[in-house]
């Protein structure tokens, strides 16, 4: 039975990224620690994980080498703390509110709570420590108060800042920062993880390992969405097309029900998105004509997600849409 995808204040191990790691204690033990580090890299690679990692190091938990170059035990006081929630020298800041539902965006006031935390002394440790999880869903007052703490550095203070896309941050919050790059793993390495994670067989394993690109954490999480079975339902519709099975896509449209709805829609569309692209690659490769209509159906397939989040729109209408677009491209 696949286990539940924990948060990353829980995880004390980390697959693949000795390097960065590497990079970060030896400027923390050198005494040449920068005060902020933009994190950057595929979403779900193991960079939160990391935060949290650095974070309890920087707030005074021992090296336990079982772990890693940045381990530290689970059973310590300072480990116990941040898994609570409760330790005081340690910010999150994170899309998911206080009410445990996510946030389109992350707002001003979670962002202006950093001047405070860090106008203050450590209570208990050798650091102050905020992690931003992830800068790419500050607003832009967010960003611009980030800034602001970022152009005052505050003493014995760190700010670890999330990014899956740094190109969408300011460019004025990227250069007040050290980047550590966070790079996909081989397939083979996703593989194994998320079939002793998820529990999932070795065929669905790879399947998981490649939609993933390479990021352990989003292979987990789509071996938590059933994505092997909404990507074989994508496969089926686009190798129909123009045809279409009313039936099932009736079937398809239930799923985006629910409170598991919206994650259900985006999944589907970033399926069938995926698969336009590969088929939009291949065509170029071999010559072949005849497609901008399937790169404007892949278009639409990235446009429509946005839109309905941003909008509220009706998920269904959405995908009749879109696939709308996808027999005209198959004709």
């Amino acid at each position: 039975m696949a286990e539940a995808l924990p948060h990353p204040r829980d995880v004390f191990d980390l697959i693949g990224h000795e390097a960065p790691e590497a990079a970060f204690e030896d400027s923390r033990a050198r005494g040449r620690l920068h005060h902020a580090w933009l994190l950057t890299g595929p979403e779900g690679v193991g960079k939160a994980t990391f935060a949290f990692r650095a974070a309890r190091r920087l707030l005074g938990a021992p090296l336990d080498e079982r772990y890693g170059v940045l381990g530290s035990s689970p059973e310590h006081t300072v480990s116990r703390l941040v898994m609570a929630r409760s330790h005081p020298d340690l910010l999150v800041i994170e899309r998911v509110g206080e009410d445990g539902k996510p946030r389109k965006t992350i707002p001003v006031d979670e962002a202006r709570k950093l001047s405070e935390f860090f106008s203050k002394s450590p209570a208990s440790a050798p650091h102050r420590v905020a992690i931003i999880d992830a800068a790419d869903d500050l607003n832009v007052n967010a960003a611009n108060a980030v800034l602001k703490t970022l152009e005052e550095p505050p003493p014995h203070g760190v700010l670890l800042l999330v990014a899956h896309a740094p190109g969408r941050l300011l460019a004025t919050i990227r250069s007040r920062c050290r980047r550590l790059g966070f790079s996909p793993l081989a397939e083979a390495r996703v593989m194994d993880f998320v079939a002793q994670r998820a529990g999932v067989n070795g065929e669905d394993a790879l399947h998981l390992a490649r939609m993933s690109g390479g990021a352990p954490g989003r292979a987990w999480s789509l071996a938590q969405q059933g994505a092997v079975a909404v990507d074989e339902a994508a496969r089926n519709l686009l190798a129909a097309l123009p045809k279409l099975d009313e039936g099932a896509a009736l079937a398809m449209t239930d799923r985006f029900r629910g409170g598991e709805g919206p994650a259900q829609f985006a999944l589907l569309f970033e399926r069938l998105a995926d698969r336009v692209h590969a088929r939009v690659e291949a065509g170029l490769k071999d010559g072949r004509g005849g497609l901008d209509r399937w790169a404007g159906a892949w278009e639409t397939l990235q446009r429509l997600p946005r839109e309905v989040e941003a909008l509220n729109l009706d998920r269904t209408d959405a995908f009749y849409t879109a696939l709308n677009d996808l027999r005209d491209a198959a004709r």
